[in-house]
């Protein structure tokens, strides 16, 4: 499953600095539990892949995960040992901008205790720090 946009506008984007808190994506809202990013940061397709699997491997068949984040950001570099100028280098992988407040997963139709064991496994691939919320009762 490979995570990169099938079309983009500009093939090469800036860095960019990452300023404030998510104001959208910031609510649990496909499941009851969700885990939710405390700093700001990229996380790479493969990052976010390698979270994917080690959750499906330890979910039980009943719970569904849902991602929240895209890797929307391509990131180039040039080859090493390569001289200063002659343009900027190509696109080397694709990354999903986060800042904290995210929600990153969500769980749904599983228990809580299952639900922090999986999370559990998923903080350990993720380059930020993250910590499991639960969905806030409507009334």
């Amino acid at each position: 499953m490979r995570l990169m946009p099938k079309r983009v506008k500009f093939r090469k984007s800036q860095r960019q600095k990452i300023k404030g808190n998510a104001t959208r994506g910031d609510r649990v809202s496909f499941g009851e539990f969700g885990l939710q990013s405390l700093e700001p940061g990229w996380i790479t397709a493969q990052q976010l892949e390698a979270g994917r699997v080690s959750a499906s491997q330890y979910l039980p068949r009943e719970g569904k995960l849902t991602i929240r984040v895209f890797p929307h950001k391509s990131v180039s570099s040039k080859p090493i040992e390569t001289r200063m100028g002659k343009g900027k280098g190509e696109p080397e992988f694709w990354v999903a901008v986060v800042k904290p407040g995210t929600i990153l997963y969500e769980l749904s139709g599983i228990n809580e205790e299952i639900a922090k064991q999986t999370f559990n496994r998923v903080a350990h691939k993720m380059p930020v720090k993250v910590r499991l919320v639960q969905r806030r009762k409507t009334i």
